[in-house]
């Protein structure tokens, strides 16, 4: 087994709206108002090994994009430690945190807002390398051209703008520039959720060819269970800001432990089963304000007992490779 390039330790994300003056002053007679505390993301500890696809799904609201952004270092967490190739990031020097920057890429959801308008793809794609020192000042024109090759994009596009390309095509800009620092680590947040069915099999074949040819590592967040299936070594199910269940692919699409990742994947149609009804999971996601004590699941959950509503589950091995936080495994 290859070391892990990046562990999660703990991860804690809250953002808090604080009391304005006039509802401080309210406050003195009425202490039920407080602040609000929106607990994003709960103790999260994961880890992703070199070259690995790691697939994060759960339904939306549940935190999958605020630890990803945790993670590629565009939010701040509220505790826990990140680790990347050994190294706590919270204790590296200027240089080191800068490597780590441009070796943790992200790619958005949303093609369309994630390209500044006003800038050409030349801009886009080369502004970043040509600012670290990865290229040159002569070399960026075919540097840029490199790269929109490498995504399958034709190098004559290069001074136009976003707006002038459809939603795959913008995708594909989004992944090359992500490319061009030369990263080690791809955080994709619903990466393909935004396109066309046949565009997304063609930019999921284009993540694949470019992990082969460039040892790329991929977190890959989704809530389309076919896609993490096809594309992901490892999934992790993630529910109200805790990661529930953890395993390869094919044993926990197969055989899966916790209730609530056994309710997700009962929702999903396959062609073996065509005269089976398919039901959502049955109730809706807790507001992560006020979210339930103990297992976060136990309201939705058909096997909750008593302990369920008091205690919240560990994280803990239940057969080689796989973890699930459910009281169910204790046998009590």
């Amino acid at each position: 087994m290859t070391a892990p390039i990046l562990e999660l330790d703990g991860i804690s994300k809250r953002f808090v709206k604080s009391l304005d003056l006039a509802e401080k002053l309210v406050a003195l007679v009425n202490p039920k108002l407080r602040e609000q505390v929106v607990r994003a993301v709960d103790g999260v500890s994961l880890h992703v090994r070199e070259r690995e696809v790691l697939g994060l799904v759960g339904e939306s609201g549940c935190g999958k994009s605020t630890l990803g952004r945790i993670i590629a270092g565009i939010l701040p967490k509220s505790a826990g430690t990140v680790r990347y190739r050994g190294n706590d990031v919270d204790h590296l020097d200027a240089s080191q945190a800068r490597d780590v920057a441009l070796k943790v890429q992200m790619i958005f959801q949303d093609p369309y807002a994630s390209l500044n308008p006003r800038m050409r793809v030349q801009d886009i794609v080369g502004e970043a390398p040509l600012y670290h020192g990865i290229v040159t000042t002569d070399g960026i024109d075919d540097y840029v051209a490199e790269m929109l090759l490498r995504v399958g994009l034709d190098p004559s596009y290069r001074r136009r703008y976003p707006h002038q390309f459809s939603g795959g095509q913008r995708q594909r800009l989004g992944i090359a520039r992500a490319l061009a620092v030369r990263p080690d680590f791809l955080v994709c947040d619903e990466a393909v959720a935004a396109l066309d069915v046949s565009i997304q099999a063609q930019v999921l074949n284009l993540f694949m060819k470019l992990r082969e040819e460039l040892g790329l590592t991929y977190l890959f967040i989704s809530h389309d269970l076919g896609v993490v299936q096809h594309l992901s070594d490892r999934v992790a199910i993630m529910y109200l800001g805790r990661i529930v269940e953890t395993g390869p692919t094919s044993e926990l699409f197969e055989k899966p432990n916790h209730p609530y990742t056994q309710a997700l994947l009962a929702g999903v149609p396959r062609l073996d089963q065509r005269h089976r009804r398919f039901e959502p999971v049955k109730g809706e996601i807790p507001s992560p304000l006020d979210p339930p004590h103990g297992c976060h699941f136990h309201p939705r959950c058909p096997h909750a007992i008593a302990r369920c509503r008091a205690e919240q589950p560990r994280l803990v091995d239940i057969a080689p490779g796989r973890l699930a936080a459910c009281h169910l495994n204790d046998g009590s």
